[in-house]
């Protein structure tokens, strides 16, 4: 009687695991299947167009709430700059955390927890100091937003959609931001802040439910090629002794003073300067749209000249962030010195709108020099880039109340996008250091 042979074992190929697995009894249990990225993009933009929106509702909110609690132009600077002092405490943490906890965790509990300050702020804006402490906690959570999603994209999107992808994200934002600019002068204002915490509470919900599977539905060879393996080999100084990162950081430094002025104090500007009324400042909806329009459409440009045309991805990058950095500054300038509301909504709009070439420029370069670290130097670049969130209300506040006029602050804006542009020209680079 001839004994039953084991089975062959069949030759492994790639990507097979060479470990037997043992048998478990819940073997046959249902496993969700892997998200796509095109899936992971759209959350995660999602998730970007909250983050922007709650950042739109107390510089519109805080002209009625200061009519209300009698607020001089110093409590207004420092409200709406607390934001940014919890924001650029977080950054790094949120990259790190990321890198630790993965991304569906790490994104999911932060925007529960600045849906939740949004919530409550009408509830605590009776004390000064307890509002100036929510907003440095909404700071604090949504500072972990894009290096998450960094981290996140750097794992699931492939290199020739990548600059589509942060185009997407970033236009997303500017979607939140035009959504918020035009429902909020309509709904009394702690109705702002309820409506959006609200929504954000959803999408965490949401996210829990769709975002089982951190591993994604796609060949890692086309998320990235990295030369190097630095994965455990990066020391915290690295991340600031290379030319390159610099000029990425000077670039996203010099985008984000300027954004933090038009963001925080353009529909201050609009009443007080030019005579707007409280439903002229559903105008400022247009520089955001523009934004998103442009984000998009040059996300899908860099990428063909990358695949189709056959440019450098260092050129490519190098012509968005010359776009998004000097075209606004000069836009910025024409938007100072006019007189006229429709003309001031123009300029500001196509600034605005240019400034969405940055995120297939400068941002999209971070997976480019750092594959395995992609999430940590943007969160390096973003906490250096909101240091003028912390003096552009103190700062605008101080000079407009001195000397009357707010052409000296946009004026200076210019000077340092055109700076940062000729830092990022001359120091970038496409090559992995990380």
């Amino acid at each position: 009687m001839k004994l039953p042979q084991p089975a062959q074992q069949q030759p492994l190929v790639e990507g097979d695991d060479p470990k037997p697995r043992p048998y478990c009894c819940c073997s046959m249990s249902y496993t969700a299947p892997k998200i796509s990225s095109s899936k992971i993009v759209a959350l995660c933009s999602m998730a970007n167009f909250i983050n922007a929106a709650d950042r739109v509702i107390m510089p519109i909110a805080v002209v009625p709430m200061t009519d209300e609690y009698h607020w001089n132009m110093g409590v207004q600077g420092w409200i709406l700059s607390a934001f940014a002092y919890g924001y650029i405490s977080s950054q790094v943490i949120g990259g790190k955390a990321a890198l630790r906890f993965g991304g569906r965790m790490t994104l999911g509990i932060a925007v529960t927890v600045w849906s939740l300050a949004t919530f409550m702020t009408p509830i605590l804006s009776q004390t000064v100091n307890l509002l100036i402490m929510s907003r440095i906690l909404l700071g604090f959570a949504e500072g972990f937003c894009l290096p998450t999603i960094f981290h996140i994209f750097a794992q699931h999107v492939p290199v020739e959609e990548r600059s589509r992808a942060f185009g997407y994200l970033v236009a997303l934002g500017s979607v939140g931001q035009t959504v918020a600019s035009v429902i909020c002068p309509h709904l009394s204002w702690p109705m702002m802040f309820y409506v959006f915490g609200c929504i954000g509470l959803l999408w965490a919900f949401i996210w829990v439910l769709l975002f089982r599977d951190e591993t994604p539905d796609i060949d890692p060879q086309l998320l990235y090629n990295p030369t190097l393996d630095t994965t455990n080999s990066v020391r915290w100084t690295s991340y600031i002794s290379h030319r390159s990162l610099w000029a990425i950081y000077a670039a996203h430094f010099a985008m984000n003073w300027s954004n933090y002025i038009v963001l925080s104090w353009l529909p201050t500007y609009l009443q007080r300067h030019l005579g707007a009324n409280s439903k002229d400042i559903s105008f400022t909806a247009l520089p955001y749209i523009m934004n998103s329009l442009v984000g998009v459409i040059a996300g899908h440009l860099a990428d063909s000249l990358i695949s189709k045309k056959h440019w450098t991805v260092l050129s490519v990058r190098r012509l968005m962030t010359s776009i998004g950095l000097i075209g606004p500054s000069l836009f910025l300038l024409c938007f100072s010195y006019v007189d006229s509301l429709a003309l001031a909504v123009c300029f500001v709009s196509i600034s605005l709108g240019l400034c969405g070439c940055n995120s297939s420029g400068h941002m999209s370069n971070h997976p480019d020099v750092a594959p395995n670290h992609a999430g940590i130097t943007f969160a390096v670049s973003n906490t250096l880039a909101t240091l003028p969130g912390l003096a552009c209300g103190p700062v605008t506040a101080l000079v407009v109340g001195s000397t009357g006029y707010w052409y000296p602050v946009f004026v200076m804006a210019s000077a340092v996008n055109i700076g940062g542009a000729l830092i990022y020209v001359s120091q970038s680079s496409a090559s992995q250091i990380l």
